[in-house]
């Protein structure tokens, strides 16, 4: 079928095929696609051949995008000079060694696709490796020798497919990012910080704000996130290595993919669309899977609130911070088109559900104390709040405090005190154990007037 298809004899709509799996379907990419899929069916390892994804990816941010002008790139010295001086004086993390920069929207799916390929590749294998394997269950004996022989094209076949389908998704996101912490997860090599002028200004649009202060705003912010990854050595290993666990987890529900197979009809590929888009394809979370994504959460939710207060002190000063902030608050709960495509690709969304919970905590341990004994608890992830900490930030903030400790110790010498005293083995209280004011005054006991 797939040879017949790649050859145009298949009786199938490349065109409706191509809208079908979220690929474009106008001709000439139409040809490039197949010609992409040729070359997966003849090549001889069965590797996914990312560079595909970026080339998608790359020719998506290339239609929409704009360069770069002077003026934009002497504003934004101008704004991340600013915002470091502003953020010395609200963490206490180390600046960057190196230079933010400006990225067009092409140059951020290249600096980023290979953070994305590492996240969707466990995925990828899966579907391909499910798909060859119903294929083979459900073949007639004398064709399973053959099928089985088939898996690496298979295999090559349905990596490039959804190679394809990345390259997309990651290209509609550089049309949505500000910058490179945008989406909460260390995208960029560590160090990095980077901003992107075109979405940055479409950003601003409509908030009745002047661009000068978003974009000084957007620096802070970026600089804030960087820095953290930075100061937090282990934290971005830790992050992609959860988020790759958990996608390695995701296996295709067999049993959908035989009832989409037994009613697919080829000149109407919408249900296969349908299927793709909804996520059903993809088997229910299991309890470990569940356990995991509530951990990857809340170090999320940890990460971006730790943001939000960062950058809400160092902002002070700008008078429209708050608009700006609630702004970005509403954008990330709303999420995007590229976004949820992302969470039906992987499996996972990239929104922390206990944002606003995981910043409340943050400005109470600040509170308590200070930006010092707040940024020392990103030392080491066992000092990090837990999501039983998100319910309880009293708790939380009264044992990073030591307030808890001063009162487990009172009370142990309170419980002490009242288990000598009811077995009677407490001597009566001299007069240096009363209170200064039960005390007899010396002066008093010695005749002399009373004071």
């Amino acid at each position: 079928m797939l040879r017949e298809l790649l050859s145009g004899q298949g009786g199938i709509d490349p065109s409706k095929l191509a809208g079908a799996a979220g690929l474009p379907g106008d001709p000439a990419s139409l040809a490039a696609i197949f010609q992409q899929l040729q070359g997966a069916m003849n090549r001889a390892d069965d590797g996914i051949d990312w560079s595909i994804a970026l080339k998608q990816g790359e020719e998506r941010a290339q239609a929409g995008q704009r360069q770069i002008g002077e003026a934009e790139r002497a504003e934004y010295d101008r704004a991340f000079t600013l915002a470091a001086l502003w953020l010395d004086e609200a963490v206490d993390v180390s600046s960057l060694p190196g230079t933010p920069e400006l990225l067009t929207r092409r140059a951020w799916v290249a600096q980023t696709m290979p953070i994305w390929s590492q996240l969707a590749e466990p995925v990828a294998l899966s579907i391909s490796d499910s798909l060859t394997r119903v294929m083979s269950e459900q073949a007639p004996e004398e064709l399973r020798g053959m099928i089985q022989g088939a898996s690496r094209m298979m295999r090559a076949v349905g990596g490039t497919l959804f190679a394809m389908q990345l390259g997309q998704v990651v290209g509609q996101l550089s049309a949505e990012v500000v910058s490179g912490g945008d989406i909460g997860i260390p995208l960029l090599p560590d160090g990095r910080a980077a901003i992107l002028p075109q979405n940055a200004a479409e950003f601003g649009d409509g908030l009745d704000i002047a661009a000068s202060e978003v974009g000084l705003y957007l620096a802070v912010r970026e600089l804030a996130h960087a820095r953290l990854f930075r100061h937090a050595r282990w934290l971005r290993l830790h992050l992609i290595s959860s988020i790759t666990e958990f996608a390695r987890g995701i296996s295709v529900d067999t049993a959908r993919l035989e009832e989409l197979a037994e009613d697919f009809d080829p000149s109407n590929p919408e249900t296969l669309r349908e299927a793709v888009v909804s996520g059903t394809l993809i088997r229910p979370k299991n309890a470990g899977q569940q356990a995991a994504l509530a951990r990857l959460e809340t170090m999320l939710a940890l990460v971006e609130g730790w943001v939000d207060v960062a950058t809400a002190q160092a902002t002070e000063r700008l008078p429209r911070s708050g608009a700006i902030a609630e702004t970005i608050r509403r954008r990330r709960a709303s999420g995007g088109p590229a976004e949820s495509a992302f969470a039906t690709l992987v499996g996972l969304e990239l929104r922390p559900r206990r944002l606003r919970e995981a910043a409340e905590l943050w400005r109470r341990i600040t509170d308590a104390v200070g930006k010092e004994g707040r940024d020392a608890l990103w030392a080491h992830p066992d000092l990090l709040p837990t999501g039983e900490d998100l319910d309880d930030p009293a708790g939380f903030v009264a044992r990073v405090s030591g307030a808890d400790a001063e009162t487990n110790s009172a009370d142990e010498s309170f419980d002490q005190a009242l288990e000598a005293l009811l077995r009677g083995e407490t001597a009566p209280l001299g007069d240096e154990d009363l209170p200064p004011r039960e005390r007899p005054d010396d002066d008093e006991s010695a005749g002399g007037p009373a004071r």
